[in-house]
């Protein structure tokens, strides 16, 4: 009797120390140092959009990270900010804004994404959070039409949103990495959770809106939906420890955009990608 006790307990304290280990490995895999840059950079662009075979520029769009708190906690807040120009709103309005919050580690807590783009107005909402082994994500989607649609999933893998993917991917390593690596991640919207890849496509030189050329590194972000590879973005990073956001092409409903480097403020380091 007192064996079969002594077994259970065993058991039961052998359940509850790989459900601990489990969460640990959980919340360090998505936790992720930041070393690329600090809060208050800013970051602005020259905004094109493709209208009929051509490249337009349409306005501007400004990328910025902030000190802040989420839910009395200390958090970053990123933001990036489409807004066409006066010449372009009686074409094609552009008025889109994408909203993170995370830990300083880079841990998503919330993602918003209102896109206005024409006629069509739609939301995406997440909010996270974590709970021994899992990930508990409240998303929230308002369709074209009005109507808003509410769901909830559950993941044991770590899960991204678009603006935290692109944080993310400034703070990697790439050095040991070759034209057509890999990285999977698990992206969510407000009404869906799916399979992302980030490719990286090697180093190209790219000729900003500043007048200068830098070093970049270049990614393509794909959606593996039904084993059919669709890019969602593309982007060009500098060949720093800033690894800095030179250029974003976005694959639009309604067209392609493109955001080219114009300045930056508050780096956390000299650009040291600039070819002279």
């Amino acid at each position: 009797m007192q064996s079969a006790i002594r077994t259970n307990v065993v058991r039961r304290w052998a359940a509850t120390l790989s459900l601990l280990v489990i969460s640990i490995m959980l919340h360090g895999q998505c936790k992720y140092p930041n070393t690329a840059f600090l809060p208050g950079e800013q970051i602005n662009y020259d905004l094109y959009f493709n209208w009929k075979f051509v490249w337009l520029k349409v306005g501007s769009t400004q990328f910025g990270v902030k000190q802040a708190t989420y839910k009395g906690q200390q958090a970053l807040r990123a933001d990036i900010l489409f807004k066409s120009n006066k010449r372009c709103e009686a074409i094609f309005p552009m008025r889109d804004t994408l909203e993170s919050y995370t830990t300083p580690d880079l841990q998503p807590l919330y993602f918003r994404k209102g896109a206005f783009e024409g006629k069509r107005y739609t939301v995406d909402e997440v909010w996270y959070s974590y709970t021994g082994n899992q990930i508990q994500m409240k998303q929230r989607y308002k369709a074209p039409d009005g109507t808003w649609t509410d769901s909830q999933t559950v993941s044991t893998e770590c899960v991204n949103d678009m603006l935290n993917i692109l944080l993310i991917s400034r703070s990697r390593d790439y050095s040991n990495m070759k034209p057509g690596d890999r990285i999977t991640y698990r992206m969510v919207t407000g009404k869906r959770l799916s399979q992302q890849v980030l490719v990286y496509k090697g180093k190209e030189n790219f000729k900003a809106n500043d007048d200068h050329t830098y070093r970049c590194l270049v990614f393509s972000l794909l959606n593996d939906k039904e084993k059919k590879e669709k890019e969602l973005l593309r982007f060009y990073i500098t060949d720093d420890p800033n690894h800095l956001p030179m250029r974003i092409d976005f694959n639009l409903k309604f067209g392609s955009a493109k955001a080219f480097f114009l300045n930056a403020s508050h780096l956390r380091y000299p650009i040291s990608a600039l070819v002279k």
